[in-house]
């Protein structure tokens, strides 16, 4: 029998009475009543309440124990009375009534309390990170991670798919983040890149024969941190599958995130069939490519309203004439929302830097006529186009932007959530996937004005190859795919390009020669002319998917070791400085800056 304990702390049931038994644990929580000692004794498995009354001779020893001490105590199981039973624990109908115990390890005095989940800064969490996971809703979120990566891996392998390894040091790619670089000792003056994912080695890997490969990734990326991004390193779930086309990864990942979010959560899904949004819908619709779908407000454009002859609004008729577009946010049934509403979200968008939302509500007495700041510039006839573009009714308010498309597409993404959130329309017990596709090949690059890859450089392009019209690539499209949920991007993937020339070609678009796509993707333009098979995969993002499951807004919150803002670790204080000596093993020296 193990020396340190008969039980966990959440074992114990009435059916113990009268028991003999030892257990270890962390002291959580002291109650002194006078001639009573109650102790809430925790491990990784729940709590179990001790109890020791004042003629006990270690009585005053433990009374001064500071909390979180480990302790092992030994003594008898016994009945709560009635009126003490805590239907919150597992055993909450039982207490044990201590006879001796035993100091296991000493704790100093706490910097923060680890018995409440209340809030503390970040630089004291993540500095005592490990008292932190110690407190109920981490640690069980920590637990619930590490089911969620178990219950994945095991889909699949039910689904066919083989785990490998592909290696931590390897060479920079353009992947669109900046790289971690590893100096190498043996080679002075080259280095390592951490991996930003496994791209290029899951598409070898596919190469050579395997048909449907998987793992848990690690991925490394300079990146600044967000609430949804850590700085520094991640986790995705990586897969790849060989003679497949975008469907065939799409009903892969889809039984995976259905299985995985019913195993997991009590929350409705939405959709088990993931609704597929084009890239430009998108855009139009919700104003961002992470559209929120419990959000039913949509974005329309009406544009072509303010070009009526009947419609007097100046100020968006002459933006219009210059280029600028107009859309509108409906909001159903709020014409006996007070003004104060109305003003409040014009306000807001103002404090967002924007020209602010013009508003009308649409009313009827005899005609339709617009009530409102503007409803004065809209004719019967303006109004009832308006309707049947937006499929507005009577009753409803319609909200207005007008400016360039980025510009609308920023305030009217942000207007979506902020609207919806006012009103209340968000189910918040719901996950509503959907499926972004269509994504464009290349884009221009708002500073240099150069025509760059959009999303994944190795992807397949859309249609007949014989057909596309490469010299107009801002219209090729991709079988590139995005998966959100809930607003949050899980992830990025594609059917990949397997055709040496074609790749050629459109990396030449983007800028590179021949020459450098063979330096740069040596392994993976040579695997590709000895026969590769057609292959596309995806790889979402195992952080986001515990923080959606955990119902955390913030992915520190499910990662066990984080960095802060700053990519520092707190805890172990990293980056750190390196000495001389070792500088001199990797032929470096550091350059000294003026202060």
């Amino acid at each position: 029998m193990n020396k340190y304990r008969s039980h966990h702390c959440n074992e114990l049931r009435k059916s113990d009475v009268g028991s003999k038994v030892f257990l270890s644990g962390w002291i959580n929580k002291k109650r002194d009543h006078g001639n009573l000692l109650f102790i809430d004794l925790r491990d990784n498995y729940g709590i179990t309440q001790c109890i020791i009354d004042k003629e006990n001779p270690n009585f005053l020893k433990i009374e001064k124990i500071q909390l979180e001490t480990v302790v092992k105590f030994n003594g008898k199981v016994i009945n709560r009375t009635e009126d003490t039973i805590n239907k919150e624990i597992d055993t909450g109908e039982i207490e044990v009534e201590i006879e001796n115990f035993e100091t296991l390890g000493v704790c100093n005095e706490l910097p923060m309390p680890v018995f409440t989940d209340q809030e503390y800064s970040e630089e004291i969490r993540l500095k005592y990170r490990f008292l932190d996971l110690r407190r109920k809703k981490i640690h069980e979120n920590i637990i619930l991670r590490s089911n969620v990566i178990s219950f994945i891996r095991n889909e699949m392998n039910k689904l066919g798919f083989l785990e490998f390894q592909t290696p931590i040091l390897t060479s920079s790619s353009p992947e669109g983040a900046r790289d971690f670089l590893v100096p190498s000792r043996l080679n002075p003056g080259k280095f390592y890149a951490l991996p930003q994912a496994p791209q290029q080695f899951k598409q070898l890997i596919m190469v050579s024969g395997f048909d449907k490969y998987f793992q848990i990734a690690p991925c490394f990326r300079d990146e600044d941190a967000r609430a949804d991004r850590s700085p520094g390193e991640f986790y995705q779930l990586d897969l790849e599958m060989s003679f497949v086309e975008q469907e065939d990864v799409f009903d892969v990942v889809e039984k995976l995130l259905i299985n995985t979010f019913k195993k997991f959560s009590r929350k409705k899904l939405m959709y088990e069939k993931f609704p597929k949004i084009s890239y430009a819908n998108a855009l139009l619709n919700y104003g961002t490519d992470k559209p929120d779908l419990r959000n039913p407000l949509i974005i329309n454009d009406i544009t072509e309203i303010f070009k009526r002859e009947d419609v007097s609004f100046e100020i968006f008729k002459k933006l219009v004439k210059s280029g600028s577009k107009v859309r509108c946010i409906v909001t159903k049934n709020t014409k006996d929302k007070p003004r104060s509403f109305f003003d409040n979200i014009d306000k807001w968008a103002k404090d967002q830097g924007a020209s602010g939302l013009a508003y009308f509500t649409i009313e009827k007495e005899k005609d339709i006529y617009a009530k409102g700041p503007i409803g004065k510039f809209f004719t019967k006839d303006s109004l009832e186009e308006i309707m049947k573009i937006t499929q507005a009714k009577i009753g409803d308010s319609i909200f207005l932007a007008c400016n360039t498309k980025i510009e609308l597409e920023k305030i009217t993404a942000m207007a979506r959530d902020k609207i919806a959130k006012d009103l209340n329309l968000v189910d918040e017990n719901t996950f509503a996937f959907c499926w972004i596709i269509d994504y464009p090949m290349f884009e221009k690059d708002e500073l240099t004005n150069k025509i760059k890859f959009s999303h994944n450089p190795f992807s397949m392009p859309q249609g007949d190859i014989d057909q596309i019209n490469f010299e107009k690539p801002l219209e090729i499209l991709a079988y590139q795919y995005d998966i959100v949920c809930n607003g949050v991007e899980l992830s990025s993937g594609a059917i990949r390009n397997h055709i040496p020339e074609l790749m050629y070609k459109l990396f030449s678009i983007a800028g590179y020669e021949k020459k450098q796509v063979n330096e740069k993707f040596a392994g993976m333009i040579n695997a590709l002319s000895y026969g590769a098979p057609p292959h596309g995969g995806i790889a979402p993002g195992i952080d986001r998917i515990v923080m959606l499951l955990a119902n955390e807004k913030n992915i520190r919150e499910v990662t066990m070791f984080p960095m802060n803002q700053n990519a520092q670790d707190l805890m172990m204080n990293a980056p750190s400085e390196v000495n001389e000596n070792q500088l001199k093993e990797l032929n470096l020296s550091l350059k000294k800056t003026k202060k």
